[in-house]
């Protein structure tokens, strides 16, 4: 019998009242861990490929431009194009998500924006291919965040969406070090199709299982509005099975502009605004500060802890980078490792002492806090400050999509479909607030890095201009 024919003789008996809900199992089986293992794995997998292509691209900023283009048109070009995808998928499309469909869209794109910057010298055609792998990173961020919110019990969803954070902090380091190793190669993007239609276990394998108290309690959790739905794995597999048998039978629904409205309102100060200034210091600091932030070649006589890192004048901007990834993957695995989330009324603190960071490094990037005579003194402060801006970075943004995944909503409707585009929503129009924040910073990262390097010239020192 065909699959239709299968889904057709469900739906029926589901209509038929014969189809039954099913009790909770024991939450400490081997099965159950085995599919945990899984969906970590899975949810790992597709933060550190999805993101590595964005990492790459920005840690070989100098070596993909002439020296004279400031880093800030890289990161341009590179966040412009997802903070498209991010605007344009949650809150112009409407209807049911094609999980399926749009990977293997993100797999093509990601593909051709790496043979483009790896096969074409020109700047415009590297530009072009930076272009291509922002939409794909930023349109495949938005889909796994969402792809998280179809699991339940809720720790289950939460388990997913601190993975993927792991994964994407993972993807820092991948990206630094693997450069010159992948860009001829453009096949890795092909992990994320494999990954979805080979381990990634189903949602509805997670149906009526409790993997910790809460789950039983109900606490602190966003409840079940909508039954277990199977994830379809192909554009013809769109009929949820062992759904509400009226969910696969009724026209399609999707969200007007006045729903999206009402669900993103209380989510802009509360979740957006601390988001957005957490990115845009951030990452005015990493384009437009961190690449002035350099001091002579120590030698190993004088400095030799220096030494050990720093060789020449251009060293100094990649070991930035590779702290402040560092740092970004530590804290952004907090929760994969077991720590407990942030509490709500502290996710603004990290944008708080990221302002302050980026004060400080401004300081001393055009006065030299310590002096020029002290290039030891200058180094060690450069060298905290990043790994806690890292550390802040990294906090705010497991937590914030933690936090939302996690919350406690009141369902308007009965209607199953509908609590699920809700919850798709809701997660997905987050991000348009931190590419807001990385868009802003490229504007402002381009005229800082300028006026920083002539403020270091009028007094002498004229490292940034050798970059």
């Amino acid at each position: 019998m065909s699959r239709r024919s299968d889904e057709e003789l469900e739906a029926a008996t589901l209509l038929s009242g014969e189809d039954t809900l099913e009790e909770p199992r024991a939450p400490d089986t081997s099965e159950s861990r085995t599919l945990l293992r899984r969906l970590g794995l899975s949810f790992f997998l597709f933060g550190l490929i999805n993101n590595v292509l964005y990492v790459i691209i920005l840690s070989a900023a100098l070596d993909l431009v002439p020296p004279s283009t400031p880093k800030g048109i890289i990161a341009f070009c590179n966040i412009f194009p997802a903070l498209v995808a991010k605007l344009g998928w949650p809150y112009l499309l409407k209807g049911r998500i094609r999980y399926a469909r749009r990977l293997v869209g993100c797999t093509a794109i990601s593909v051709s924006g790496m043979l483009v910057v790896a096969l074409f010298d020109s700047l415009y055609m590297r530009l072009l291919g930076i272009c291509l792998a922002s939409f794909s990173s930023g349109l495949g961020e938005l889909t796994f965040l969402q792809l998280s919110t179809r699991y339940h019990p809720p720790s289950v969803a939460g388990h997913s969406v601190g993975y993927f954070a792991s994964g994407t902090g993972g993807a820092g380091l991948a990206g630094a070090f693997l450069w010159w190793e992948l860009r001829g190669l453009g096949v890795l993007p092909f992990v994320i199709p494999i990954t979805y239609f080979f381990i990634l276990p189903r949602p509805d394998q997670f149906a009526g299982r409790s993997f910790s108290p809460e789950d039983e309690d109900g606490l602190d959790n966003a409840p079940l509005t909508a039954s277990y739905t199977a994830l379809p794995r192909d554009d013809e597999d769109a009929a949820p099975r062992g759904s509400d048998p009226e969910t696969a039978i009724k026209a399609p629904i999707s969200l007007s502009m006045e729903d999206k409205w009402r669900l993103a309102k209380p989510m802009l100060t509360k979740y957006m605004l601390p988001l957005f200034c957490v990115y845009l210091f951030e990452y005015t600091i990493n384009q437009g500060i961190s690449p002035t932030l350099v001091y002579p070649v120590p030698t190993r006589e004088t400095h030799w802890f220096m030494s050990l890192f720093i060789h020449s004048i251009r060293d100094y901007y990649p070991l930035w980078q590779l702290v402040y990834q560092s740092t970004v993957f530590l804290s952004r695995s907090s929760i994969s490792l077991g720590l407990p989330p942030l509490p709500g009324r502290l996710l603004s603190l990290p944008a708080i002492v990221q302002g302050a960071i980026l004060t400080t490094l401004a300081l001393e990037s055009a006065a030299g806090l310590f002096g020029d005579a002290h290039p030891g003194l200058s180094f060690a402060l450069v060298f905290l400050l990043v790994s806690i801006e890292g550390i802040c970075g990294g906090l705010a943004y497991v937590n914030v999509f933690y936090r939302v995944n996690q919350e406690k909503h009141d369902s308007t409707t009965a209607d199953a479909e509908r609590a699920k585009q809700e919850r798709e929503f809701r997660i997905g129009s987050i991000g348009l607030a931190d590419s807001a924040g990385i868009l802003m910073a490229s504007l402002l990262a381009v005229p800082t890095e300028i006026e920083l390097c002539r403020a270091q010239v009028a007094r002498g020192k004229v490292f940034c201009q050798s970059l």
